[in-house]
């Protein structure tokens, strides 16, 4: 639902369109609408968006944004995200609230995912 004045969409720059969409399929079950050979979008993920063809890539380390997923299970999640080829760069951390970690998909973007779940 469109909301006045709240966010409705993110975009990525994505180097390796295939790739992104083979991992985020395999890891969270996207599913993508391609508009061309250089964009691919992706809906009712809690937030709308799309991967755009380019070079860069979104990393806290340069000042990107963190979008960040929520889990249940999150050594399950990870052990997703490893098995399908991101790269996991900050392992599990305790935050007041959850724990979380930080993974780079093949693109190079960087997300994190977190749980309120205590082990």
């Amino acid at each position: 639902m469109m909301e006045h004045e709240k966010l409705n969409y993110v975009e990525f720059a994505a180097k390796d369109l295939a790739a992104t969409k083979a991992f985020f399929s395999a890891v969270f079950g996207w599913q993508f609408v391609d508009y061309g050979p250089e964009y691919t979008a992706f809906d009712n993920q809690g937030l709308e968006g799309g991967f755009y063809y380019a070079e860069m890539a979104s990393q806290t380390a340069n000042g990107g944004a963190l979008l960040v997923f929520y889990s249940d299970n999150l050594e399950e999640t990870l052990e997703k995200v490893e098995g399908n080829g991101g790269q996991v760069v900050k392992a599990i951390f305790t935050f007041p609230g959850g724990r979380r970690f930080h993974f780079v998909e093949p693109s190079g973007n960087e997300f994190a995912v977190w749980s309120n779940a205590v082990v």
